[in-house]
């Protein structure tokens, strides 16, 4: 990845860190964009932009725009920005439905315009969305986030079909992603059996790579240790 300029969104997550840290030591150039504000000043392989709302179409712009600038191109795209939580169909209020829909729906869909015009101008554009494994089949609480996921496995394969033969556009299918804040909301759980942010990063940056030159719509499960 000696060169290639990559958009986290996201970057200051777990998972989003994770995905910037192996990018950088396999020699990548990493823009990470995320809601929170900037931790590190900038150097000539990385650059924050925080304070970032990717559920606004002019945000995303303005930031993709400057990651171009910055570096010169934009090589592939991560969507890592989301947000999970829990509201019973039937009980709920109602409001975790649009929550979800602007969290995960509509940040991986703006990112995504915003980066377009750029990718297609790479040798080699990528787009990487995060998915769920819980969207294949809802439990119980699960409705708002698994029909916003379902959403981004849509957007997914819609950007495929539309950029197919100059961009290839994939996702991932994390089971449970092994977090300290899953874990602090699942005390119980068998963490062994969870996938690791690394291990998901690992699919994340082959899908980011000219060795994924060929796969394009595909919604890859990444179950961990079952």
């Amino acid at each position: 990845m000696n060169g290639t300029v990559i958009v986290i969104t996201g970057a200051l997550g777990a998972l989003g860190s994770k995905v910037a840290e192996m990018a950088l030591a396999r020699g990548a150039r990493v823009a990470g964009v995320d809601h929170a504000q900037a931790q590190l000043p900038a150097t000539d392989d990385r650059i924050e932009l925080g304070g970032v709302d990717l559920s606004d179409a002019a945000q995303a712009k303005t930031a993709m725009d400057a990651v171009a600038t910055h570096f010169g191109r934009l090589d592939a795209l991560i969507n890592v920005a989301g947000g999970f939580t829990f509201e019973a169909a039937a009980d709920g209020d109602g409001s975790a439905w649009p929550k979800m829909y602007q969290l995960n729906v509509l940040t991986a869909l703006n990112a995504s315009r915003a980066a377009l015009p750029h990718l297609a101008r790479s040798s080699a554009g990528r787009i990487v969305n995060v998915g769920a494994m819980g969207a294949l089949q809802a439990g119980a609480g699960m409705g708002p986030y698994a029909a916003s996921k379902a959403g981004v496995h849509r957007l997914t394969e819609a950007l495929a079909a539309e950029w197919k033969g100059k961009i290839t556009v994939n996702a991932v299918l994390p089971s449970i992603i092994d977090t300290a804040a899953n874990r602090a909301s699942m005390p119980k759980a068998d963490f062994d059996k969870w996938v690791s942010p690394q291990e998901l990063a690992e699919v994340i940056l082959f899908l980011a790579s000219d060795a994924a030159s060929g796969v394009t719509g595909a919604l890859i499960p990444v179950a961990g240790r079952v």
